[in-house]
């Protein structure tokens, strides 16, 4: 590749194209990059759901007393840039500042369950007088909280005070690892959005045909507008009848009897019909 030197800062930018691209190809790689201490499908799959945390640095801190430790991991990539190590360890009290690798991302185990992956890094650096000098191990528990992409990693427990098996313990929450929410339509809203969906092209087709075709103007333009009064109007009655509780038959209203006496009416008189 031939590199211009330029005034304006050509060369800058074009050594930081060729970083970007290198990266990029290497970020391509996700968690492929981890190699399993026993290669199966189900370990390889549940390392895909971390695929969105590859290749990133995550640190935790811890102090006892006056020595702080701080903790570096990367998901299937170089922890502090430290070739091969999945989590590495810095302790303040090492002038040469030379990090101690807690696990290799070349033997990596992964165990997951619905909302959770356990990711363990083995061959690590042997203990100077601890754990009968074995390998150190580091144990990473990654638990969902849909809240947060990436939470903060968090030192739970360094267990050393054994002869074998012994291992640090992280924590990390991500929403990565959480399960899909699956939603599920009932019988019921099937039938109704079919209904509402019936209902807006009888409404829409009908009132393009009455303006459109018939020329109806006004409330006219309702689909079967007479059809859907009446109806109304029928509805409203039988909804009168049957929930109002007011007595249908009323009382004969009360007369009361008159003090005076009532006029007698005039005999009529039918003398005029006799002969004469």
């Amino acid at each position: 590749m031939k590199v211009v030197n330029s005034p304006d800062g050509g060369t800058l930018l074009v050594w930081t194209l060729v970083v970007l691209s290198v990266s990029g190809v290497h970020a391509t790689d996700g968690t492929k990059s981890c190699k399993l201490l026993s290669e199966s499908v189900s370990e390889r799959k549940v390392l895909s759901r971390l695929e969105g945390l590859a290749h990133q640095n995550f640190t935790a801190e811890t102090k006892n007393g006056s020595e702080v430790y701080t903790y570096v991991f990367q998901l299937c990539g170089d922890a502090g840039g430290v070739p091969g190590a999945g989590v590495i360890q810095y302790d303040s009290k090492k002038t040469d500042n030379k990090p101690t690798v807690i696990g290799m991302y070349d033997s990596t185990k992964a165990i997951g369950g619905s909302d959770w992956v356990l990711l363990i890094y083995e061959n690590g650096e042997k203990y100077d007088l601890h754990c009968s000098q074995e390998k150190r191990k580091a144990m990473i528990m990654i638990s969902c909280d849909r809240t947060m992409a990436e939470g903060k990693m968090k030192v739970e427990l360094e267990d050393r005070d054994r002869n074998e098996g012994c291992f640090y313990l992280f924590e990390l929450d991500s929403s990565a690892v959480c399960p899909a929410i699956e939603t599920h339509i009932s019988t019921g809203s099937i039938i109704l959005i079919i209904g509402f969906c019936l209902l807006a092209v009888y409404l829409i087709g009908g009132f393009l045909y009455q303006r459109l075709i018939v020329g109806a103007k006004g409330m006219d333009q309702f689909p079967n507008y007479a059809f859907w009064v009446e109806v109304g109007n029928l509805t409203a009655d039988g909804c009168d009848f049957v929930c109002r509780s007011r007595n249908r038959e009323e009382a004969p209203a009360y007369r009361g009897v008159a003090s005076e006496p009532l006029e007698e009416e005039q005999e009529e008189r039918d003398d005029h019909l006799l002969p004469m």
